[in-house]
This record gives C-alpha cells, structure tokens and sequence, in this order.
C-alpha cells in the first residue's frame, strides 16, 4: 500500500499552501493564487464580452436589426460578425475561468459572485463612458463607487473558511 504522505506531497507539488506556517502539512487559509488570478481573468473576459456585444448590436441595429428576417437570419448575422463571435468566445471562457475559480473550497461564492458581478459593472461603466459614449449622471457615478466599495467590504470581511461540500 502507497505511504499516503506521498499522496499529500503530490497534492502539494501541485498546490502549495498559500499561508500557515508553510511547512508541507499546513492547511491553506486563503484561496489558492491560481483561483484568484482565473476569478479575476474570468471577470475581465465578461466586461469584454458585454461589452463587445454591444458594440457589434450597436453595428446589427444600424443595419437594421438582428430580427428583422427571422430567427435563422438573425443567427447567421452574429456568426458573420467577427465582433459578436469574439464576444461569445469572451463569454464562454469567462465561464471556464470562473468555474474552474469557485472550485477552490477556499473562495466562497458569496465572494466570488459579488466581484464579478460589481467589478465586471464597474469596468463596463467606465469603458462605456470613454470609448461606447455612454453619459452617466453623478448620482450614476456615485452608485459605482458605492457599489465598489461594497465589493472591498464584501472581500475584506469574508473569512476565509472551507465552503462545505
């Protein structure tokens, strides 16, 4: 029968601890680094995403509408869009990074989901202003730095515990 510390090693091989006393058999408080960089690389893919949408729907409307012949018309008017097809792409990647983030048992959805959500909205409203021409009032400015700040409080005061299976 294998010795299971060869097991543990090889778990460790793979991912370090990320705190505690950093010896081989401490137990990871905090999500391990390669979750947090797919959670964040997984909400910049959705703001592109979204954002591409819009900017290739922006395009379809000018030309009449992505509907305006039926269903079948409208599917082949995105996917003879280089614009609308990035954009889908962004959107299932975004997914694969995100899902592969919340598998960490150290990054609770309660956290994860309000980053994506409000800092995906942040990034959206501020590339919109400069380069989409979106006008935002000052109370609409106001409302993304609440909500921002609700994201660092939210990521500030979770605990970093395991999420229960």
């Amino acid at each position: 029968m294998p010795d299971p510390r060869l097991a543990q090693v090889a778990r460790w091989a793979y991912d370090p601890p990320q705190s505690g006393d950093g010896s081989l058999f401490s137990v990871a408080k905090e999500p391990a680094m390669k979750h947090v960089v797919a959670l964040v690389t997984a909400l910049l893919l959705n703001a592109a995403a979204n954002l591409m949408m819009k900017a290739g729907m922006t395009r379809v409307e000018a030309a009449g509408g992505l509907l305006r012949e039926g269903l079948p018309a409208g599917v082949r008017t995105v996917l003879l869009s280089p614009i609308l097809m990035v954009g889908l792409v962004c959107f299932a990647l975004n997914a694969c990074f995100y899902m592969f983030a919340l598998q960490s048992p150290m990054l609770k959805i309660s956290l994860a989901y309000p980053v994506m959500v409000g800092g995906g909205y942040a990034i959206i409203a501020v590339v919109a202003y400069f380069a989409l021409g979106d006008r935002m009032t000052v109370g609409q400015w106001i409302g993304v730095l609440l909500i921002l700040a609700g994201v660092f409080v939210i990521a500030v005061r979770t605990e970093a515990t395991p999420v229960a299976a």
